[in-house]
């Protein structure tokens, strides 16, 4: 058999099993068999219990902090280099420490260029991820980067509500593009708020631009970490005389009081994706699978098959 038409082979980080199942069964592989040995100091192995010499591994597997989610990533990509593996696919449907993507102040660190950089190291010859906190982080990268898009996931869902007066909006100024392009699907109108920032995670002030009264908003971003801002804009929007509420946030961080907050604002709904697994349930929450999506891109990249169709918003 010859290295284009052999099979890949799909493993999963421990952190994203359930996912890198689904992605499997949608593929119509099963998952391979990855033992982690762990030692008393919390130094963790991870071992390939199959061949995979001359094979496309691909190593599914968000990285989320803490730490340990990345570091098993890089584990796995160097076992599979040194494993004799032709490609080594890091598929990493939520690209952690993505939002230090700049220097916003003297002396700290540009986090996502120096992950990109010891995901390279470790030896991945292909990343593919979804709706990254910034579009130039595929620039850090000197491999190739494949960038999904979740609205080819959320646009069906939304669609299926009906809803009437239907209006987009961005949490902050930095979101407005992907707001415009939601709008641009959904023919429909783009409200923004515009926030300040005390420090990290905590709003000072907020403010709405655009006119939301008498209609029925979706808040568009690509991440929900605490559901400050998120549920500060929908009491808000609320106040200013919307009819309805919710939110489409890609990858759902959820830390600290986020589903506390999240249970008492006026939200209708927070949609996500399985990108990260959930800490729990809220009935606030309406989860739509990735999977199915990663299985087709996958597919297309062993093939050496377009996938242009998934970068559209």
């Amino acid at each position: 058999m010859s290295y284009e038409t052999k099979e890949a082979k799909f493993f999963a980080c421990t952190q994203s099993t359930d996912l890198a199942e689904q992605i499997a069964k949608s593929y119509g592989v099963k998952l391979g068999n990855v033992i982690t040995s762990t030692y008393s100091d919390g130094e963790f192995q991870p071992s390939y219990e199959e061949s995979i010499r001359g094979t496309r591994v691909f190593i599914i597997g968000s990285t989320h902090p803490g730490p340990k989610n990345l570091m098993e990533m890089l584990l796995m990509i160097d076992a599979a280099k040194r494993a004799s593996a032709r490609h080594v696919t890091a598929v990493m449907p939520y690209f952690g420490w993505a939002r230090q993507d700049r220097k916003d102040k003297p002396r700290v660190p540009i986090a996502a260029k120096l992950v990109a950089k010891m995901l390279e190291a470790a030896g991945a010859t292909r990343i593919i991820t979804m709706d990254l906190h910034a579009d130039q982080i595929q620039g850090f990268f000197e491999k190739p980067v494949d960038h999904l898009f979740a609205s080819t996931i959320f646009l069906p869902y939304l669609k299926s509500l009906n809803l009437d007066n239907l209006t987009i909006a961005s949490p902050d100024m930095g979101g407005s593009k992907r707001a415009y392009a939601y709008s641009k699907a959904l023919k429909s109108d783009v409200v923004i708020c515009y926030k300040q920032r005390a420090k990290a995670n905590v709003i000072s002030h907020m403010e709405l631009i655009g006119d939301v009264t008498g209609k029925n908003v979706v808040l568009v971003d690509d991440m929900v970490d605490t559901a400050g801002t998120l549920t500060k804009a929908a009491d808000l929007m609320m106040e200013r005389g919307a009819l309805s509420v919710r939110a489409i946030c890609t990858h759902p961080i959820l830390s600290g009081s986020a589903y506390e907050r999240l249970e008492a604002s006026k939200l209708e709904e927070l949609i996500v994706t399985n990108s990260i697994p959930l800490k729990q349930e809220s009935k606030k929450l309406k989860v739509l699978s990735c999977a199915d999506l990663f299985a087709e891109v996958m597919h297309h990249v062993h093939h050496n098959e377009s996938i242009s169709n998934k970068f559209i918003m």
